[in-house]
C-alpha cells in the first residue's frame, strides 16, 4: 500500500464537545494501526484542503450541531453525499470543513475517497471535556473507524495480491 488512508481528528479542545475530533484522532493514534497517518486541524478550510492534497483516502472526524440527540454518529461518503443542511461544523473559521469541501469538489481536489465521521455535540462553550453523550460516541467512533480502516487495507492487500473476485470482461 503507496499511501497511509489519513485521518483528520477536526476541533478546539478548548470548546466542550467541539474536541470529539481531535479525542478520536488521538486514541486511534494510541491504537498505532498499519498505514494510517492520524493528525489534527482546527478546521480551517484551507489547511484541510492542503492536508488531503496528496491522500488517496481521507477520513474526516469533527463535531457537528443539527439539533439532533447529542452523541449521534453520521458517517457520509462526502463523495457521493452532499453534507446535509441541517449540520453546522462549529468553527472560527468563516472558511471551514463544509466550505473546503464544496471548494475541493468544485476544483476536483478531493480524495479518491473521503469519509466524514460526525458527532452531534451537546456543549460548544468554553472548557475542556466531553459531554457525556459525546464520550460514548467518540468510543464507538473510534472503533468505526479503526473497523473501516482495517477492512480498506485488507481489501487492498487482496487486490494488490491478484486475488480480485471480480470477473473479467469477455466483451
Amino acid at each position: 500500500m503507496s499511501r497511509p488512508i489519513l485521518i483528520i481528528g477536526i476541533g478546539n479542545e478548548y470548546r466542550s464537545d467541539d474536541g470529539a475530533g481531535l479525542v478520536v484522532a488521538r486514541e486511534l493514534q494510541a491504537k498505532k494501526l498499519p498505514h494510517i497517518l492520524v493528525t489534527e486541524c482546527s478546521g480551517d478550510g484551507a489547511e484541510l484542503m492542503e492536508m488531503w492534497k496528496t491522500a488517496d483516502t481521507a477520513i474526516l472526524i469533527d463535531a457537528i450541531s443539527s439539533e439532533a440527540k447529542a452523541g449521534s454518529i453520521y458517517r457520509l461518503d462526502a463523495l457521493t453525499q452532499p453534507i446535509p443542511a441541517s449540520f453546522s461544523f462549529p468553527s472560527t473559521h468563516a472558511f471551514g470543513v463544509a466550505e473546503a469541501l464544496g471548494l475541493a469538489r468544485a476544483l476536483d481536489q478531493l480524495p479518491l475517497c473521503l469519509m466524514i465521521y460526525a458527532i452531534e455535540g451537546k456543549n460548544f462553550a468554553a472548557g475542556k471535556g466531553l459531554s457525556l453523550e459525546v464520550e460514548k460516541a467518540v468510543r464507538e467512533v473510534v472503533e468505526q473507524v479503526a473497523d473501516h480502516c482495517t477492512n480498506i487495507c485488507e481489501r487492498i492487500v487482496f487486490i494488490v495480491q491478484g486475488e480480485t473476485d471480480i470477473e473479467p470482461s469477455l466483451e
